[in-house]
């Protein structure tokens, strides 16, 4: 709602995400979002009931550390990347910054939380199974801007290890819709040596 019914949503977020190269239908298919830079979710979940700790718990929101202890969005002035289990269920997410800030990380990601673990989760996994399974062939990506290029390109067989490196948990998620795994990182130094690591762990499972 922020990013397509919202001026600022429209301005910022949906203008980041068409420099990326991303169409409207990608947008809406990958449910990707925008966070003001006020606090707005943490206000609209107070009025609709949700308690400060469940909003903490859920890893939505934080407390700020000086006198005032105010509460605050996590993932405020930032585009959403919503993570979904392979049921298509909403666990967490990840926010880009769109402005160079000191001391501010590009994204920030969901806190490991009573329903989110991200070495068990990987990005893109709900919108390829069906094309995994199809295709009997995953492929394999670094980031989330690359899953939703290539399923512009038509090809949707497509999952990204959620930014952190790949663990033995999310091979076997794989496993269980196909034994066929093309690996596509990047091709600086970083992405080359997180090929060679991941295909040692593939061919071990």
């Amino acid at each position: 709602q922020q990013l397509l019914n919202t001026e600022e949503g429209q301005a910022i977020g949906m203008q980041y995400f068409y420099q990326r190269g991303l169409q409207e239908d990608t947008i809406r298919r990958f449910q990707l979002g925008y966070s003001p830079a006020k606090n707005k979710l943490y206000y609209d979940a107070k009025k609709a009931g949700y308690s400060d700790q469940i909003l903490m718990q859920a890893g939505l929101c934080g407390q700020s550390q000086n006198d005032n202890k105010q509460f605050y969005d996590r993932f405020r002035d930032r585009v959403i990347f919503p993570i979904f289990t392979i049921s298509g269920k909403t666990v967490a997410f990840a926010g880009r910054i769109l402005k160079t800030k000191e001391h501010t990380g590009k994204y920030v990601n969901s806190p490991e939380t009573e329903i989110y673990s991200k070495q068990n989760d990987l990005y893109g996994l709900f919108q390829a199974k069906l094309a995994i399974r199809k295709q009997d062939l995953c492929y394999l990506v670094e980031g989330y801007t690359d899953v939703m290029a290539m399923h512009q390109s038509g090809v949707e067989n497509v999952v990204a290890s959620s930014g952190t490196a790949l663990t033995d948990d999310q091979i076997r998620l794989i496993h269980r819709l196909t034994d066929n795994i093309t690996v596509i990182y990047d091709g600086d130094a970083a992405g080359i040596k997180a090929s060679l690591r991941g295909i040692d762990m593939l061919l071990a499972q």
